[in-house]
């Protein structure tokens, strides 16, 4: 009987990009705009039924993008339910911390 031997590799910070997928980036920004809108919904403490009511879309997306399921949302879209949730986006371009490093896309929460 053949053994067969795995190799494990260590990953990045580029996880999506590690994962091959060509659109990393977005990717990433898209998951980072859902954690914030998560967050912020969460701190409403709505039933999923009213979040549904305030974003326009249906109750099952509601669930979608809290179990991170975001085909369907795009950056625009996220950054649009934030504004729906009471919040202002900023956006600052700035240098970049280091130059042989791909841009780097970050989404923070003020208090």
């Amino acid at each position: 009987m053949t053994r067969k031997t795995e190799t494990i590799s260590a990953g990045t910070q580029y996880v999506f990009q590690d994962l091959g997928f060509k659109d990393a980036a977005e990717r990433k920004l898209r998951v980072q705009l859902a954690m914030r809108v998560n967050e912020l919904v969460k701190d409403r403490k709505p039933t999923q039924t009213k979040t549904a009511a305030l974003f326009g879309i249906p109750q099952p997306h509601v669930s979608e993008l809290k179990n991170f399921k975001l085909s369907r949302f795009s950056s625009e879209r996220l950054m649009h339910f934030i504004t729906l949730l009471d919040r202002d986006i900023e956006i600052l371009i700035r240098p970049k911390t280091s130059p042989r490093a791909p841009g780097l896309v970050s989404v923070l929460l003020a208090v």
